[in-house]
């Protein structure tokens, strides 16, 4: 049996297909979405209705995914300072197109993570970022501690490969005898590998093998869409989220914690300040 295991699509249908594409190609037979379908780009609709419906599909919730619901319910588990504050254009303009679309609820049942397993040849949990928080990291740098706990996870048998995605970039570890990888991003790498990434599990008689697959795609499209589709004019963060599709780089979270260490406001000119700054540190 091989699954393709695909995460942080991000509203980039053109990566989506690409690696939908290759998915069939590369012989999956099985489809688990590992959350972040939606948000940043300018696709989320698009990318939803590739996805729904199809019967090789399973799905994890992502952080993105529940936010933009968060965002539209207006949420006190959100900071209420965030819905007047015109940083945050691009989650709005994002939330209204999967509300116009009837999309906006189409993540409420998807659950923090899914397994598979294979007899004789282990069991493998997934979730976007952790079993226990879709935004806990999960790398080669999760202590073993902490490992060892999300092994245990549940009540059946301890898991011998854990899986997440969420933080943009592939990775492969195996620590204390567990394997543990992280997926990397679809439509928003940070890697500075623009192509489109995600991950293949393969079952066989030694065990889950994983091969990560990077495909190519046409940029063009969608960063065109971020000017046609109305998106770059809602304000900095679509500029910010463009960027990085651009560049295959995290820039966001980094700009973010500038922001509060210098108490500097999110705006046009700080944004410029953290590009010099970046600029001097490479």
């Amino acid at each position: 049996m091989r699954a393709a295991v695909l995460a942080d699509i991000h509203g980039n249908a053109d990566a989506l297909r690409a690696v939908l594409a290759d998915a069939k190609a590369q012989g999956a037979e099985r489809l688990i979405v590992n959350g972040d379908v939606v948000n940043r780009g300018p696709d989320s609709v698009e990318a939803l209705e590739l996805l729904l419906g199809r019967p090789d599909v399973t799905f994890t919730l992502g952080n993105h995914d529940d936010l933009l619901r968060l965002w539209h319910t207006r949420s006190d588990a959100l900071p209420p300072d965030w819905f007047a504050d015109p940083f945050w254009g691009a989650t709005e303009w994002s939330a209204q197109a999967l509300d116009r679309a009837g999309l906006l609820h189409a993540s409420a049942a998807w659950p923090m993570s899914t397994e598979l397993w294979e007899p004789g040849v282990g069991r493998v949990l997934l979730a976007h970022g952790t079993a226990e928080h879709y935004r806990e990291s999960l790398s080669e740098q999760t202590p073993l501690p902490r490992v060892q706990a999300l092994r245990a996870h549940g009540d059946g048998a301890p898991y011998d490969v854990l899986v997440g995605s969420h933080i943009h970039r592939p990775a492969h570890a195996r620590l204390d005898g567990t394997l543990v990888l992280n997926t990397g991003a679809v439509g928003a790498p940070a890697n500075h590998d623009p192509r489109a990434q995600y991950l293949l599990l393969t079952a066989t008689p030694g065990g889950w093998v994983p091969t990560f697959r990077a495909v190519p795609y046409d940029q063009g499209g969608v960063l065109r869409r971020f000017e046609t589709s109305g998106l770059l004019r809602t304000g900095l963060s679509a500029e910010i989220f463009r960027e990085e599709l651009r560049t295959a780089r995290s820039l966001y979270t980094p700009y973010w914690g500038w922001t509060e260490e210098t108490g500097t406001p999110r705006t046009a000119d700080s944004w410029a300040a953290f590009l010099n700054t970046q600029a001097v540190c490479s």
